[in-house]
């Protein structure tokens, strides 16, 4: 079967009638794949496609992708393997504070929100987090992490995260179609990722 080419992403469908999205099909993505420029993938209606972005852009839960015939694709953020941490019995905000500094220091990828941080597993950092009195449960669910130097088209992205997961997309809605293959991020990650059901990086 061809491939339907995917080369526009349009951050949190602004723009498009809400209706046109909630009747577009979806594909379903963990961050592995949506954080590279090229992958293919199968929307819900079975197709596939093959997605070419600008380099460092990053496919968000949300957003909507413009398929080469015209039609949308609805992007969703599936449920992987995540980190939840929050403050320890007795803890408060400073002690999920501290541990954002330390993660980031290790340039970890992580989904800060009002109550909790994300993250996704590493049996080094969980017995970190545990050793600073926080509580740490591994379960499933959607990740999206904070806007940083390997997410270099979203700059803009002002992610909201206390209830709700309010994503405020600053993107430019438009955006040539690049040709050149895209040679990685450079993300220096000590644990596997798990590839989504729907989605692998191009060659």
């Amino acid at each position: 079967m061809a491939l339907l080419v995917a080369s526009k992403l349009i951050a949190a469908g602004h723009g498009l009638a809400p209706a046109l999205v909630r009747r577009a099909v979806t594909v379903e993505l963990n961050w592995d794949t949506r954080q590279k420029s090229r992958f293919e993938a199968t929307d819900s209606s079975g197709r596939h496609v093959a997605v070419f972005l600008a380099r460092g852009r990053i496919a968000r839960g949300g957003d909507v992708l413009v398929a080469e015939d015209g039609s949308l694709i609805a992007v969703k953020a599936a449920a992987q393997a995540i980190v939840v941490v929050t403050a320890g019995a007795g803890g408060g905000p400073l002690d999920l504070l501290r541990a954002a500094y330390h993660l980031g220091n290790r340039h970890v990828p992580l989904e800060v929100r009002g109550d909790r941080l994300q993250l996704e597993p590493d049996h080094v950092l969980v017995a970190l987090l545990r050793r600073m009195g926080l509580a740490v449960e591994v379960t499933q669910g959607p990740f999206e992490p904070e806007a940083g130097a390997y997410d270099t088209a979203s700059s803009g992205h002002g992610h909201v995260h206390a209830e709700g997961s309010r994503h405020d997309h600053q993107h430019e809605h438009e955006h040539e179609h690049e040709h050149e293959h895209e040679h990685g991020h450079g993300h220096g990650h000590g644990h596997g990722h798990e590839q989504g059901r729907h989605g692998h990086e191009l060659p």
